[in-house]
């Protein structure tokens, strides 16, 4: 039923927290799938994967391709009616697939599910509750896959603001709903992505070229 595309490039560090969370849902194990794609990556990653091999399908890319083409790899590799991004550095509560499942089970005119979540520290303590429509990431939105396969999922020319563009083409045509419960917890340390200013702001301007958007 679910599909969960995990993305990890250098990630030893946090790949096995993470991946406990998935596994340690209340939702059924039989009905969801953990994909989890390596891009090249050059530290003991593939150790620490080794370690979850019989619980997950794993991706290897040769050489890295960068976060949206990933992305869009497991997607496409996936099977699940729904589809939803965990990034490697990050964790899930236990009822994370059993919450964002039923939400949309029930609410079939509903098309997506964003849940709250928490900024964490390196020992996992809480530095903040956010509100995933005031502070949005791209982590933590359960879609209908076939939804976000009409869009044509990532682009991959867009090494950093993915998740915006992503959203700004879902919302042309379909609707994203919150819920208000923090069930995802985002991990902040020194190798954040975010931290690279410099492409962060290279690949901001391509967004607003892309969508015709004035600089604020």
């Amino acid at each position: 039923m679910i599909s969960i595309i995990v993305p990890v490039y250098n990630g030893e560090k946090y790949i096995g927290r993470c991946l406990r969370s998935l596994l340690n849902q209340t939702y059924s194990k039989e009905k969801y799938e953990i994909i989890v794609v390596n891009d090249g990556s050059t530290d003991k990653t593939s150790y620490a994967l080794e370690l979850f091999k019989d619980d997950i399908k794993l991706i290897i890319n040769p050489k890295n391709i960068g976060l949206p083409a990933s992305l869009n790899k497991g997607i496409k590799l996936s099977s699940g009616d729904y589809c939803v991004r965990v990034d490697s550095d990050d964790y899930v509560s236990n009822n994370f697939l059993t919450f964002l499942y039923e939400f949309l089970n029930q609410n079939r005119n509903i098309d997506a599910v964003a849940c709250d979540y928490l900024f964490i520290d390196n020992d996992e303590k809480v530095i903040s509750r956010e509100n995933c429509f005031k502070n949005p990431i791209g982590c933590g939105i359960m879609f209908r896959s076939k939804h976000l396969k009409s869009i044509n999922l990532y682009d991959e020319s867009l090494l950093r603001h993915e998740d915006k563009d992503l959203r700004i083409r879902f919302l042309k045509k379909y609707k994203i709903s919150r819920l208000e419960i923090a069930l995802y917890r985002y991990r902040m340390h020194e190798n954040n992505i975010t931290n690279d200013k410099e492409s962060m702001e290279f690949h901001l301007k391509k967004l607003k070229e892309k969508h015709n958007a004035k600089k604020d």
